[in-house]
């Protein structure tokens, strides 16, 4: 982040809605992130899992290992899936 600079005039700007805040100095372009909500770093979370695990599954085609350990992994998700 950013470091404010004592009498300076800021620019807080949310392209969000409010989820995400950023300041920058009055005249400049240049801005960094003050403050981001709750929902917006779980939002960020799961995109953020989500290309973990396609990532995973691109890298199991041509990785054996990874490969029979994701099938496992479908396998449990199933069981207990199925078991609950």
């Amino acid at each position: 982040m950013g470091q404010l600079t004592p009498n300076s005039g800021y620019i807080y700007e949310s392209p969000d809605g409010g989820d995400t805040v950023y300041a920058r100095e009055s005249g400049k372009t240049e801005r960094f992130l003050v403050g981001i909500s709750l929902k917006r770093q779980q939002l960020n979370q799961e995109i953020a899992d989500r290309q973990l695990w396609d990532d995973i599954r691109k890298q199991s085609e041509h990785n054996p290992a990874l490969k029979n350990a994701l099938e496992h992994c479908i396998l449990l998700y199933h069981i207990g899936k199925n078991g609950s």
